[in-house]
């Protein structure tokens, strides 16, 4: 996993942020090849709300809907663990990913200046609501 992090985000997650991620109720679903893992989602869920933590796909294996799987996978997760709605945080400037999300559902609701680092730039806050039909989602 930390070979795809590294080479999908300029700041990326330590080893440490992982473990603090997976010691809480959180959903991590790992896509491979054969015995090789080319993509994940982590995601985790609060009362009826959920987020995506991170979502990352080897640069090899993008533009085959291993992302698109993933995240829809997670949040058929989220919705069976009682989740409504799922937030996320998304780079402006990563329009793939944008354009996946808003694919599957999510809506921009808001932004946060200066959220990321390396570079320094806003994020891009989105919402899905689970308990209705919205892009091609099947929840």
């Amino acid at each position: 996993m930390r070979a795809i992090e590294l080479a999908s985000f300029s700041d990326p997650w330590s080893p440490r942020d992982f473990r603090e991620a997976l010691e809480g109720h959180t959903v991590f679903l790992v896509a491979a090849a054969g015995n090789r893992p080319v993509g994940y989602v982590i995601a985790r869920a609060a009362a009826d709300e959920g987020e995506l933590l991170n979502v990352a796909v080897e640069p090899a294996s993008r533009g085959r809907g291993i992302a698109r799987a993933l995240v829809r996978a997670a949040l058929a997760r989220l919705a069976r663990a009682g989740v409504g709605t799922v937030y996320l945080e998304v780079r402006e400037s990563n329009r793939p990913a944008r354009l996946l999300y808003r694919g599957l559902g999510f809506r921009e609701v808001g932004r946060r200046p200066g959220y990321y680092r390396r570079p320094r730039e806003d994020a891009v806050l989105l919402r899905a609501e689970l308990g209705r039909p919205a892009g091609d989602a099947k929840l």
